[in-house]
């Protein structure tokens, strides 16, 4: 079973989500060979203030 971690910096929509989830299991079935069924995702939504990029939060301006 293939399971996908996507961890992303703030808030997504459930919009977003379904279309997100839609779109990797796509890729996934079809570039791993694998049907649809048996693919997992994770979705994570990190605060922003809990992720650091070029030695600064990425809550800071």
């Amino acid at each position: 079973m293939p399971y996908v971690n996507i961890r992303v910096a703030g808030k997504l929509s459930r919009k977003q989500k379904k279309k997100i989830v839609k779109g990797v299991t796509g890729v996934i079935a079809k570039e791993a060979d694998k049907p649809e069924s048996s693919i997992l995702i994770f979705i994570d939504e990190v605060q922003r203030e809990n992720v650091a990029k070029a030695g600064k939060l990425l809550d800071e301006k």
